[in-house]
């Protein structure tokens, strides 16, 4: 699997067109060879920005890897298996009870990017805590989130951010599995509780 930084500069050379192994949808335009200073100007990131983003200077995190991913009409998941010439597979998929994980970065690598599907249960939702800091993006479904103290709902479409010191746990929230995807970086920065936008806890 490529790092992330060479993802995001090949869907930028290829935006608009589809991911590996995936259509692109009907009736999107295809404008390939997308400039930082473009990519720029539809995300509002400073090109600067998105240049240590694409080298691999800046730790990819949900605030960078959102706009891009709109700007080139693209899901987020998408993006990050975006490859240039790597034919392996993309991806290596672990099923425990109730949860797949699929693993779309190499095990070596210092941020993790998994993508999860969990099934409704009525057992506890179990928290963990370690080191690091995680982004949590819901992309299909509604997601039970707690993060210290906190209880989220999040839905399709939203975020959390989090130091991983605090108890953290993730559950399908109602009837319905969730698909959520996760990036965590292993090195101990100050995450932040979702801002403005977003749910507050019940």
């Amino acid at each position: 699997m490529p790092s992330h930084e060479h993802a995001v500069r090949s869907a930028r050379s290829h935006a608009g067109g589809p991911a590996r192994g995936r259509a692109a949808p009907a009736g999107r335009p295809c404008a390939r060879d997308l400039t930082l200073g473009a990519l720029a100007q539809r995300t509002g990131i400073s090109a600067s920005t998105l240049s240590r983003l694409e080298g691999g200077k800046r730790t990819p995190n949900l605030e960078l890897l959102l706009p891009v991913s709109r700007a080139l009409g693209i899901g987020l998941d998408d993006l990050l298996m975006w490859h240039t010439t790597d034919a392996r597979p993309t991806a290596r998929v672990r099923r425990l009870h109730g949860l797949t994980v699929e693993h779309l970065s190499s095990a070596s690598a210092s941020v993790q990017v998994l993508r999860m599907t969990l099934a409704p249960t009525e057992q506890p939702i179990r928290t963990r805590q370690h080191e690091g800091h995680q982004w949590v993006h819901v992309l299909h479904g509604s997601a039970r989130v707690v993060i210290g103290e906190r209880d989220l709902h999040l839905e399709a479409g939203q975020s959390a951010e989090f130091d991983t010191r605090l108890p953290h746990g993730v559950a399908a929230r109602g009837a319905e599995p969730v698909e959520i995807l996760s990036i965590f970086h292993r090195g101990a920065e100050r995450g932040r509780l979702p801002g403005p936008g977003l749910p507050g806890g019940s």
